[in-house]
């Protein structure tokens, strides 16, 4: 497998590469451009990159084998996450690997603001001692207000707490529990942060909620003499709005190492103003920090090309290496249960529901299991190239609804997988799997509502019969006939001389003419061929 690593990440996560004899790693020795990078593209399974190599649309639509973009770093701006979802490659990235020095970067900034030490620096290289001009504030007692309380967010505020001061924090995700865990506060929305803080520092994406969230707006229901610490990303700020509320003063400084637009411009007005401390995107740029994103995504992508483990997936549910042992018999069973109702669908579905009950419901994770029963249903479709990353969005584009549950209903069987097919209010198909004996011999057991027995793979050939002596003969007959052998039988019935369902596994597929010939009997109807 092909590894291409298009900025420079550690010698050890090179070294980690190399030392899999399954893997020929390419480094580039500088970075390139679109252009450049797409002819190098034909047979690169891994993608590694910082922030330098833009992952485009069309660097991706030319990599025919890739399956997974590494991001030695947090940030992931520089890849088109939907178009390498939509072609079914993972983006993962190394939100662990950055997570002090970006703390410790705005803790520090938050200090620097406090004492106005670039300035004070600035003034003594230029020959002057002037005390007065930079007076300061203590940070002890003051209050420190969180945008965003995860893993950075959350350290920043134990150095804040060590220092003395308050927390306050707004995150949609923490709660009240969480909060004095850490032992700061909590509030319901950023105005909780606004009224409260002498210092607001910001640790969230950007979105469209957060985008440009810091505005003249939000500046007036701040308190007079705020400032500001942004070392997440520089589109959370209205660079304009912040330049006015520093100039009226109604923000007191502002530290910021991230940009709207980066390298930031020559004639930005940030560089003019006194009070503005600016680094140049820093946050990540510690040796330690890029030694853990180097080995880290070098970690990552080994275990997904490797074992299908998944990690810091922005684009796929996590999927640990525990977790995955235990879905894995599910996602053959799933997958062929889906393929057996793709080829027997008369029609589209605009719904499908699954059913995990008996163990199957206590499952950690079901998603990949959902995954694969998507996979095997849309392998039959219209839709181009499909894998367990874009399957979902797939659906989603064909207006499937894709509906879980965890079942606590009594089942015959210890595992329970069930898939059913739905336009409209009314059910097209169903069938359900589990597993004999062991996780290594699944059977797909119930179909059309009716019991049955069904290995997971071969050709079967499936046909509703009037239950009747001698039906089983003529089939056989026929079949022996066209020289199909029968490798075995499953026999399914409503009620004694009614419809019954049989399902043989056949060790060759059967002509049409032999099918024809089943389908002209007057007792025999919906002869069909799947392939599992």
């Amino acid at each position: 497998m092909h590894v291409l690593v298009c900025d420079p990440i550690s010698p050890r996560g090179i070294a980690f590469f190399q030392a899999r004899p399954e893997f020929k790693v390419t480094v580039l020795p500088k970075r390139l451009s679109e252009a450049e990078l797409i002819p190098l593209l034909s047979d690169v399974q891994a993608l590694v990159v910082r922030s330098e190599t833009k992952v485009t649309r069309a660097l991706l639509e030319n990599a025919p084998e890739l399956k997974v973009v590494g991001r030695a770093g947090v940030g992931i701006d520089n890849v088109d996450v939907e178009a390498a979802t939509q072609r079914g490659v993972v983006v993962m990235n190394t939100p662990a690997g950055n997570t002090i020095t970006t703390a410790e970067l705005a803790f520090f900034m938050i200090g620097a603001l406090a004492r106005k030490l670039p300035a004070a620096h600035a003034s003594m290289a230029g020959g002057r001692w002037d005390r007065k001009q930079f007076q300061g504030t203590e940070l002890l007692g003051k209050t420190l207000g969180v945008l965003g309380a995860g893993r950075i967010g959350t350290e920043v505020a134990k150095r804040a707490l060590a220092f003395g001061m308050r927390v306050v924090a707004y995150d949609p995700f923490l709660n009240d529990a969480r909060a004095r865990q850490l032992g700061i506060e909590a509030v319901s929305d950023p105005d909780g942060v606004y009224r409260e803080a002498d210092f607001i520092t910001v640790h969230m994406p950007v979105t469209a909620d957060t985008r440009g969230m810091l505005n003249s707006d939000a500046f007036t229901r701040m308190k007079p003499g705020v400032r500001i610490v942004n070392c997440a990303r520089g589109e959370i700020v209205d660079e304009s709005d912040l330049v006015a509320a520093l100039t009226s003063g109604r923000v007191a400084a502002a530290a910021l190492d991230v940009f709207c637009v980066e390298p930031l411009p020559a004639d930005h007005p940030f560089r003019t103003l006194p009070n503005v401390i600016l680094t140049p995107h820093l946050g990540a740029s510690t040796e330690e920090a890029q030694e853990k994103c180097g080995l880290e995504v070098a970690e990552i992508i080994t275990a997904y090309l490797l074992t299908g483990e998944v990690r810091n997936a922005v684009n796929l549910p996590g999927v640990d290496a525990q977790t995955y042992e235990q879905v894995k018999p599910y996602l053959a069973l799933g997958e062929k249960i889906g393929s057996l109702l793709g080829q027997l669908v008369s029609s589209p579905a605009d719904r499908i529901h699954i059913t995990f009950g008996g163990r199957a419901r206590d499952l950690p994770q079901t998603d990949p299991i959902t995954r694969a029963v998507l996979h095997g249903y849309l392998r039959h479709s219209a839709v181009g190239d499909i894998n367990n990353v874009n399957v979902r969005s797939a659906a989603a584009a064909l207006g499937i609804a894709v509906e879980e549950k965890r079942s606590d209903e009594a089942v015959t069987f210890n595992e329970w997988l069930h898939v059913q097919l739905f336009k409209g209010n009314a059910k097209m198909l169903s069938a359900g799997g589990t597993f004999f004996g062991s996780p290594n011999n699944p059977r797909i057991v119930r179909l059309y509502s009716t019991a049955v027995e069904i290995p997971i793979s071969g050709t079967i050939l499936l046909l509703n019969n009037q239950d009747r002596p001698g039906i089983v003969g003529r089939l056989g007959s026929i079949l022996a006939n066209h020289r199909v052998n029968i490798a075995s039988m499953s026999l399914g019935r409503e009620a004694v001389g009614g419809q019954a369902l049989t399902a043989l596994v056949l060790d060759t597929p059967p002509s049409q003419a032999c099918l024809d010939e089943l389908s002209a009997e007057p007792a025999i109807t919906n002869v069909k061929v799947v392939t599992l």
